[in-house]
């Protein structure tokens, strides 16, 4: 499913598809146009690209600070800290691994990587608060 509009769920800051500089604040609303989010009627990058990913939450719903904040508490959750030793790291990303339900988000081209899809980036809320649950047990 394609959205037609997005919200910055932080600051974005990088070299966008126009070829200029932009710094976006957190919260701005951007639409897409042709599988490009489009920010003061400039292309900023694609819909599917890993700068969208970072930096943006689709916002049909009204929902995409939500979305948003859910993605980054779970990016942060199973992100590995190699200055702080963690010992459920790894328990939680079996968690991961091993549920049928989160095996939708995945990327399938890497068999033994775990890549987020532009779904988990585009999941309905709901569907973003289980995994959370299901990493923070």
């Amino acid at each position: 499913m394609k959205h037609e509009t997005y919200i910055a769920r932080k600051r974005a800051r990088f070299k966008a598809g126009c070829g200029e500089y932009v710094n976006i604040p957190y919260g701005t609303a951007l639409t897409v146009q042709g599988g490009f989010l489009v920010w003061k009627n400039k292309l900023m990058c694609a819909d599917t690209s890993q700068i969208a990913y970072d930096y943006f939450s689709q916002n049909d719903d009204g929902r995409g600070k939500e979305r948003g904040e859910l993605v980054s508490a779970i990016l942060l959750r199973l992100e590995k800290n190699p200055n702080k030793p963690d010992p459920t790291y790894q328990e939680r990303w079996n968690r991961i691994w091993n549920d049928p339900f989160c095996q939708r988000f995945k990327r399938p081209e890497h068999e033994d990587h775990w890549i987020w899809n532009y779904e988990f980036y585009n999941a309905q809320v709901e569907d973003l608060q289980y995994i959370f649950r299901l990493i923070s047990a």
